[in-house]
């Protein structure tokens, strides 16, 4: 044996076992048999032991590490590390780490993903979907809605209350539904694909009121005072959070609370004296009780020594004296009930505060565990429902809707937006499905609701420009016939609320994902602050070499992966998805070692690098968001005909994955370069969607089949909504289409496919088509008709401050 070989060998060895993640003492065993090996050949006698004994002995007697190792990196671990306020320490802390954490550590195990149960729901569940919100679709025209009366009407209030739409989150023992998270994210789709403001109105009592709370932190009295009336829609709620100059930053709200004596209920108390302002509130106009969030001050000392108590949250019913609200937002004339409040010296009991007076001081934790929940139902899954409805009404009309002489549906261009907004539609209801998934097992995720509500919200506004594109003027056109004209208005009401989506990719996403979803991060960050010095080195030392150890991984996993060694990964499936799973390790891998490089180049100012933390927030998405697509396809039992949409979900998600890393690269100084070489030594290795494949995606949009109806379950269709007519339209118009040839043949002649009901009367006039043809063709073409019209108006009727009900062209 030579020198060479044995240091080939030895350098094999020992970085397996770093790729595998052994332990520094299985690293040494590892290094010891090595060195034996070497020595019983004759190869060296002492220097390699020496070198050895040099590097191991200090890593692997405690106390000489600690003292010489440890605790000077700790010295200057405190020295650079920002000081943390308590809302971020209170925002990393919230809410849990699930499946995010596993594809942000480099290994993922896939076997855990597959493992995790498929979401269903209950018999009383389904039953809900299929009656009460099936016929409170119905009911509800959303030009009314947002045209005629800015407001759902009273009879469809009324129809939510009854039915207790507002009580989906609240237990049964308070009168409530007591639904999962899954059937409220069914609910909010179905409806979401029928009306914006109708989606709006159900989903803020479901996952921003303060229901969940109460539910989670209010008082016996005030759980049982408010919750039936919540639940029976005796009581509206809106929480009220947003100031002028606190949005995205809510932790800086500038609205207080003094603690102070004052007078209730003809009593002198110990009370509190709020000063607000508000605005963005949704439901505020219609709201009988009013949650809200204000910094509790106590500078008289009334409660204790502390003066600065911290962010509260308190019920206020609407008819205390000193608030001001009933006013309306417009927000992009899409006028559901939004709306601003006022507050100057409003006096409320101590016992007001959700919790009561123990609770003062915990508000922002209270509203970032639960807003988290919320985020991670509400705009993604009426995001979802949006896009679900839109690819097939837009594959529909593509169908329908003919120019030269052929289904624009068939023309290259659409079809490259309509295989987008099919492909768009299953991964995002792919997120939903999986998001809420994890709350129903227990789950509190805060990382992955941000990277629900951004991604989800972004591709929907993808999604709906796709539609106005192809749907052309029928789309810019408002009116009654007009089924994408609010939805194209309600968008960025979607991208801007629950924490604007600039703020959420580039601060949140990874700005909480990096510190919650790193195995060592947040525990060397608590243990550097730890008020027992020696507890504090013992457990930063354990930290510091656990993170030492997972970074080397890291990078040896990154090298040996990049030149190809993923394609000996693992998968837990075969066929045509597993070379997904084996990509996304590759993934996974890079991640956490740019990471770490990040936050060693970086260090505290890595939370003001937004640019560099969106790229990084991007990759740990784009891991989640494959991870949902391959998780549905698995649970829906591998159903063969949704591959083309799986192929194009995971390579587009790969592709935006592999872009994102490589734009980080050019901006990554001055370890870009090298980063670049070890993950990408070959190029790029993943592709974009082919032509080809939204080519099948948009020819499944185009007719009824079983795919394209499990792209759409759940979605309200019923001839009596706009969507679910288009739908009737499109089967007639197949239907015709064999009986149009038989015409032509008979005819001799090419005739066009429009004008059908003239068709008809040629192919009676002919003899070769029934009565019952005759009728179908004269059916298909009022309904084409109808389907391609557009509508139009009097000028009064457009007039603002007119009701111009009545006068409609």
């Amino acid at each position: 044996m030579s020198v060479t070989f044995w240091c080939i060998a030895t350098f094999i060895v020992l970085s397996g076992l770093i790729y595998h993640r052994a332990s520094l003492i299985t690293f040494t065993i590892g290094t010891l048999v090595m060195l034996i090996i070497g020595s019983s050949v004759g190869l060296f006698q002492w220097v390699p032991w020496a070198i050895a004994g040099v590097v191991l002995l200090p890593l692997l007697i405690t106390p000489f590490r600690r003292s010489l190792i440890t605790n000077p990196i700790l010295k200057t671990f405190r020295k650079i590390m920002p000081e943390m306020s308590e809302t971020e320490s209170d925002a990393l802390e919230a809410g849990t780490v699930w499946w995010e954490g596993d594809v942000f550590r480099g290994n993922p195990d896939w076997k855990k993903l597959h493992e995790i149960p498929a979401p269903g729901l209950t018999a009383e569940e389904q039953a809900f979907l299929d009656g009460p919100c099936e016929e409170v679709c119905k009911m509800t025209s959303d030009w009314e809605a947002t045209h005629e009366l800015a407001d759902l009407p009273e009879h469809v209030w009324q129809y939510l209350k009854d039915n207790k739409f507002f009580a989906m989150i609240i237990k049964k023992e308070y009168g409530g539904l007591e639904f999962s998270a899954y059937a409220q994210s069914r609910v909010l789709q179905k409806i979401a694909g029928h009306s914006t403001i109708l989606a709006t109105t159900v989903g803020v009592p479901n996952s921003l009121g303060p229901g969940e709370l109460l539910q989670m932190y209010g008082t016996d009295e005030q759980k049982n005072h408010y919750l039936p009336r919540l639940a029976k829609g005796l009581e509206i709620p809106c929480f009220a959070l947003t100031s002028p100059e606190a949005g995205s930053d809510a932790g800086s709200i500038p609205d207080t609370g003094i603690v102070c004596k004052g007078e209730w209920e003809g009593k002198e108390i110990v009370g509190i004296k709020l000063n607000f302002s508000k605005r963005y509130i949704t439901l505020a106009p219609v709201a009988t009780v009013i949650g809200l969030a204000f910094k509790m001050y106590d500078p008289e000392g009334l409660l204790g020594d502390k003066e600065d108590i911290g962010i509260t949250s308190a019920l206020l019913p609407r008819d205390i004296p000193g608030m001001d609200i009933g006013r309306h937002h417009l927000p992009l004339n899409v006028p559901f009930n939004n709306g601003p409040i006022f507050g100057k010296d409003v006096f409320i009991p101590l016992d007001f505060i959700i919790g009561g007076p123990a609770m003062a001081g915990k508000g922002w934790r209270m509203l970032v565990e639960c807003l988290s929940v919320g985020r991670a139902i509400t705009l993604p899954s009426t995001s979802a429902g949006g896009a679900k409805s839109l690819a097939l009404v837009t594959g529909a009309y593509s169908r329908i809707r003919r120019q030269f002489k052929t289904p624009i549906g068939k023309m290259e261009g659409v079809e490259e937006a309509l295989g987008r907004m099919g492909g768009n539609a299953y991964l995002m209801d792919a997120v939903t499905k999986m998001s809420t998934t994890g709350i129903d097992i227990g789950e509190k995720p805060s990382v992955i609701s941000a990277i629900a509500k951004y991604h989800m919200t972004e591709r929907l506004r993808t999604c709906m420009n796709d539609a106005m594109d192809i749907h052309g003027g029928k789309g810019i056109c408002l009116g009654p016939n007009n089924y994408l004209g609010r939805g194209y208005q309600g968008v960025p009401v979607a991208i801007t609320v629950e924490g604007a989506n600039i703020l959420t990719r580039n601060l949140m996403i990874y700005g909480q994902g990096a510190i919650r979803c790193h195995p060592y991060v947040l525990e060397e960050m608590q243990s550097a602050h730890s008020s027992n010095q020696k507890e504090g080195l013992a457990r930063f030392d354990k930290a510091l070499f656990g993170h030492i150890g997972f970074a080397m991984s890291n990078f040896f996993r990154s090298v040996w992966l990049g030149l190809g060694g993923y394609r000996f990964v693992s998968a837990p499936v075969s066929g045509e998805t597993a070379k997904y799973y084996k990509q996304m390790t590759r993934f996974s891998s890079n991640l956490a070692l740019l990471s770490d490089v990040a936050m060693g180049l970086y260090g505290g100012d890595l939370k003001r690098k937004e640019r560099v933390s969106a790229r990084l927030g991007d990759m740990l998405s784009y891991l989640y968001i494959g991870s949902a697509v391959l998780k549905r396809y698995e649970d829906e039992g591998r159903p063969k005909g949704d591959l083309p949409f799986v192929h194009w979900a995971m390579q587009d998600t790969l592709y935006r994955l592999q872009e994102s890393q490589r734009a980080l690269f050019e901006n990554f100084a001055p370890v870009g370069g090298l980063m670049k070489l070890i993950m990408y030594p070959f190029g790029r290795f993943v592709k974009a969607p082919s032509d080809m494949l939204e080519h099948k995606i948009s020819r499944i949009l185009m007719e009824p089949n079983e795919t394209r109806s499990r792209l759409g379950a759940g979605q309200c269709l019923s001839k009596d909504s706009a969507f679910g007519y288009v739908e009737s339209v499109l089967a007639d118009i197949i239907a015709c289409e064999p009986l149009h040839a038989k015409i032509v043949k008979a005819a001799g002649e090419r005739l066009p496919f429009v004008f059908l009901d003239k068709l008809a009367a040629k192919g009676k006039e002919l003899g070769v088509l029934s009565n019952e043809e005759v009728e179908l063709l004269e059916r298909a073409e009022q309904g084409r008709i109808k389907v391609i019209s557009v509508d139009n108006f009097d000028i009064d009727y457009i007039k603002a401050g007119v009701n111009g009900k009545d006068i409609a062209a």
